[in-house]
């Protein structure tokens, strides 16, 4: 398969943003987290994959951006925030994420700010790579 260029990656992924969330195109940069800046709800995340599947004619499990298994597992969380354990379950599992910020303060409730725009050029470059 033939490499999309993360220019054109980053354009399809700000039009089903743009689609799905109904925001404006400036709106939607890849510092933009999902839930804070272009407020994104839960339900969103559903139509955004659908959007980001039919672009790029991929297949996304819920597994594949939605951490709930390892948020869900009392292993990784204390008092609703991920421990050690939980952080690097994480970290293996979404690697095109910064979680630097949410290391800090690594409480359950936020971590659907650690999900950029560039989060997801990033998981659908590799997904497009790997393909």
């Amino acid at each position: 398969m033939a490499t999309v260029p993360r220019e054109e990656i980053l354009e399809k992924v700000q039009q089903a943003l743009v689609d799905a969330l109904s925001v404006e195109d400036d709106e939607v940069t890849e510092e933009a987290t999902l839930t804070g800046d272009l407020q994104a709800e839960s339900i969103d995340i559903l139509d955004i994959v659908f959007r980001l599947e039919k672009a790029f004619n991929i297949k996304i499990s819920q597994e594949e951006l939605t951490p709930r298994d390892i948020l869900d597992n009392p292993e990784y969380v204390d008092n609703r925030k991920l421990n050690a354990a939980g952080l690097a379950a994480l970290k293996e599992r979404f690697t095109h994420a910064d979680y630097s910020k949410f290391e800090q303060d690594p409480d359950i409730d936020k971590i659907l700010d650690v999900f950029t725009v560039g989060t997801i050029v990033n998981f659908v470059e590799h997904k497009l790579a790997t393909a």
